[in-house]
């Protein structure tokens, strides 16, 4: 396996390895059933699994945390979802899908692999640096599951979580709301018809969004991207590498290079039950 010494470059193919085992979470059906099993349906189980180790929180904490969600739409969940299940029972169930989800994924592969996989990957989660990020330091704050297959999830999550909470703060540093970001994806790579409906913004509040990243120049009047916006964009997704890079910078060659291998067929089978196209911004299958 290739060697490689850019942690920026590493980041960012770490994370092709490490978000999908995440995102089996919201598509995988096993996390679904235990969700209706807890009472939790539709979009309440997201925000509740999602939001559970911030504690039983109000909407406003969770519309600045997760960015791209219309206030509306968070509001519709919460602090509503509390009545119908604790934050301890909703972290209890969501990590309970993804273990059998997990499980049924990874069934051909030795207990020793996914064991020293767990560890690594938690190796690499402990060197993560938590200042201004909420939901990677809550996630990290966690007790650390028995189970193999916990383990490793949680430790995916933790990475996820960090790295979602640096890409956030180099969005707002560019100066972009969470509706800019989304318009401005919907120019590039994901359709609007997955992100809209999915992160609850009216047509009304998209076209205002469109209007100002065409005032600013990122966008050409018929909402195709400019080249100062692309420009400016890949600057905010190399801030997000940039600063994503701890773990790998900490970790030698060696291991960083076994965890790739013990991580890629994991990834495999995950990328395998999820959807094309998410509104997640799924990064493209590892090679």
């Amino acid at each position: 396996m290739e060697t490689i010494d850019d942690p920026q470059r590493l980041a960012r193919l770490m994370w092709t390895h490490f978000e999908p085992v995440h995102a089996i979470t919201y598509f995988h059906p096993r996390p679904q059933a235990a969700y209706e099993a807890a009472g939790l349906r539709g979009w309440r189980s997201y925000f509740a699994a999602r939001s559970a180790p911030l504690g039983p929180v109000e909407a406003a904490p969770v519309v600045a945390a997760f960015f791209g969600f219309a206030p509306a739409m968070v509001a519709r969940a919460l602090p509503s979802v509390w009545h119908l299940v604790s934050p301890e029972d909703a972290l209890h169930t969501r990590l309970t899908g993804a273990v059998q989800a997990l499980a049924e994924l990874t069934y051909d592969l030795p207990e020793a692999h996914l064991t020293e996989l767990a560890e690594l990957l938690e190796a690499a989660a402990d060197h993560l640096d938590h200042s201004g990020r909420i939901l990677g330091a809550v996630n990290a704050a966690l007790p650390r599951p028995e189970q193999s297959l916990g383990r490793l999830w949680q430790a995916a999550t933790t990475l996820r979580e960090h790295r979602g909470d640096g890409h956030v703060a180099a969005l707002v540093a560019a100066g972009l709301d969470g509706p800019e970001s989304l318009v401005w994806r919907a120019s590039i790579d994901l359709p609007r018809q997955v992100l809209q409906p999915y992160r609850g913004w009216t047509d009304e509040e998209w076209q205002a969004a469109a209007d100002r990243l065409t005032a600013r120049g990122w966008l050409t009047a018929d909402g195709k991207p400019t080249e100062a916006g692309r420009t400016a964009y890949q600057a905010i997704e190399e801030t997000t590498d940039r600063t994503a890079a701890g773990p790998w910078r900490a970790l030698d060659p060696t291991e960083t290079g076994r965890l790739r291998e013990l991580l890629a067929p994991v990834a495999h089978a995950c990328y395998a039950v999820l959807p094309p196209v998410t509104p997640h911004g799924l990064p493209a299958p590892i090679r």
